[in-house]
């Protein structure tokens, strides 16, 4: 069937068909990441911004592809997940960029699209790796453009740029000798291959959203007081105005509005809409006014006193309302959220099934949320980092500043600096350095057979971790842990304090054990034994 130009409904069918497709192949790419840590989840996470994106294009009536796009870009930007969703979401954002204000696009013009999709994607990227997603992308982009010339079929043209996609996926092993090692090809480069797969071999029909069952579901734990009186505004709403009926200075007078009838308001705004959150007593009148400006969608109303009980965490009650700084991190144990709040965070991202995973739009969330004007937000994971700036840039109208944590234990680091009344600049800079001085290992099992680094690794070994890299494996955890704090200790002889952060199903008497075998380096050294509650790791040791 010949193509000639695609239009906005077309470019639906790509989006909705291609992340089926990758639904149904996530498993198969979260088994090719080289890390052999049971969290590996590159097809999880591009699987969930994917199925962001299918959701929202299955949704909107619009039918123009720049109208489409702009709605693609959005989704993907607010769903991404993990590194690899967040680079996918800067390849879509290409897309956009090049079809703005196209009613529909030719073959040469779609080619362009993938071009400028390579070049926006490697541009959010700090230090760009070859053999990544990001090879594929700008081989595809160099391709399309090649086949351009010679073709007006965008049928022909998509089929071209997925069989080149595959060969240079096929030579990623030749590019990254870690992947080489471990037998797999690059799986965010094959987790794209698979959404153009799906796109291409479907062109002509389009589908259900398939449900995306592995999508990430986050709470928001804060600390609190001890009595629900000391809610003055009962119910969190939220919900967006299509602005069809606008007149000038609308946004002024109705935040006015906004201001007579509650607290914790945000409202963020675009062209055509507007995005509402505030804390009041009389939802339903807040409602009426904004009916007036126009037709609203996605509204949420929840009552804050009935929550409390469920959310409340023991920490010294405190008052966030009105805050200079405000504080959000990300931990994935109740041990560990006791203490963030503790320490003063005042929003905990925990994931419920145990990852430490968080989406940009779960930082956006919590961003907007805070009573203050600036935010200092704790990925503490690496691959919620670019997550967290990408939620930073999105939430321009609040000062964000993101501490690159790649552990909890970083972030408590960071927060024992923590002064509200300090000068933001002169806190980054004592937190940043807080961070840098620490060392943090971790003890996990190896969820599957691979080499790294020249260690041969089985499925069920023990793996020692240090700084976010593999140095060990074992048969036995305690013994990877003796020879993880063995190798801290050789390195960082000046350090005083060595903690140790119990996971969920880890053995206390080991701790002991391990203490026992720290004091017998060093006798001057304090050691603290501590319930972090973690899944995946048995044991987080840090060094300061």
């Amino acid at each position: 069937m010949e193509l000639t130009y695609i239009d906005g409904q077309n470019l639906k069918r790509f989006m909705v068909n291609g992340a089926n497709r990758l639904w149904a192949n996530r498993d198969k790419v979260d088994a090719m990441n080289v890390f052999p840590v049971p969290d590996g989840d590159t097809g999880t996470n591009m699987s969930a911004t994917m199925t962001a994106v299918a959701n929202a294009v299955s949704q909107t009536e619009e039918t123009n592809i720049s109208e489409v796009a702009k709605v693609v870009s959005n989704a993907a930007l607010r769903g991404a997940r993990g590194n690899s969703g967040v680079i996918l979401s800067q390849i879509l954002r290409g897309f956009y960029k090049c079809l703005d204000k196209k009613d529909k696009v030719n073959a040469t013009e779609l080619a362009r699209c993938f071009s400028a999709a390579a070049d926006t994607a490697y541009k959010a990227v700090m230090k760009p790796k070859e053999g990544t997603m990001l090879t594929v992308i700008r081989a595809m982009g160099e391709k399309a453009m090649e086949i351009s010339y010679t073709t007006d079929d965008i049928t022909v043209l998509l089929k071209e740029i997925l069989d080149c996609g595959k060969e240079v996926l096929a030579k990623t092993p030749d590019m990254l000798p870690q992947l080489k090692a471990a037998g797999v090809v690059d799986s965010g480069g094959q987790g794209l291959v698979y959404i153009i797969e799906g796109a291409y071999e479907y062109i002509g029909s389009i589908a259900d959203v398939l449900t995306d069952s592995s999508a990430d579901t986050v709470k928001s734990v804060t600390a609190a007081g001890t009595a629900d009186a000391c809610i003055e505004f009962g119910y969190c709403t939220e919900f967006f105005i299509n602005t069809e009926n606008k007149s000038d200075g609308y946004e002024e007078e109705f935040r006015n509005y906004l201001d007579s009838m509650g607290d914790s308001i945000v409202i963020v705004s675009d062209e055509d809409i507007i995005k509402v959150h505030i804390h009041t007593n009389h939802p339903g009148e807040v409602l009426e006014k904004a009916l007036t400006i126009g037709p609203l969608e996605n509204m949420k109303i929840e009552n804050m006193r009935i929550q409390h009980s469920s959310i409340i965490k023991e920490a010294a009650p405190k008052e966030h309302e009105g805050k200079k700084i405000a504080v959000t991190a990300v931990s994935n144990g109740n041990g560990f959220e006791s203490m963030l709040l503790s320490l003063g965070v005042d929003t905990v991202l925990a994931n419920e099934n145990g990852s430490m995973r968080c989406g940009t739009d779960h930082f956006i969330d919590t961003i907007e949320k805070a009573s203050g004007n600036t935010v200092i937000v704790f990925p503490n994971d690496k691959d919620n980092i670019m997550a967290a700036k990408q939620a930073a840039e999105i939430c321009g109208d609040k000062n964000v500043v993101v501490i690159d944590t790649r552990s909890v234990p970083e972030c408590l680091e960071a927060m024992v600096m923590y002064n509200e009344s300090s000068d933001i600049d002169s806190l980054k800079e004592e937190m940043e350095a807080a961070v840098a001085s620490v060392a943090v290992a971790k003890v996990t099992r190896a969820a599957k057979d691979t080499v790294v680094d020249d260690i041969e690794i089985k499925t069920g070994d023990y793996i020692g971790i240090l700084d976010d890299k593999i140095i060990l494996k074992t048969d036995e955890s305690g013994k990877a842990s003796n020879m993880l704090v063995e190798k801290m200790l050789e390195s960082n002889k000046d350090a005083g304090i060595l903690s140790i952060y119990l996971g969920s199903d880890a053995d206390e008497n080991k701790a002991e054990d391990m203490e026992r075998f720290a004091l017998s380096i060093n006798n001057e050294l304090e050691v603290c034994i501590e319930h972090g509650g973690q899944a995946t790791y048995d044991y987080i040791i840090t060094l300061s």
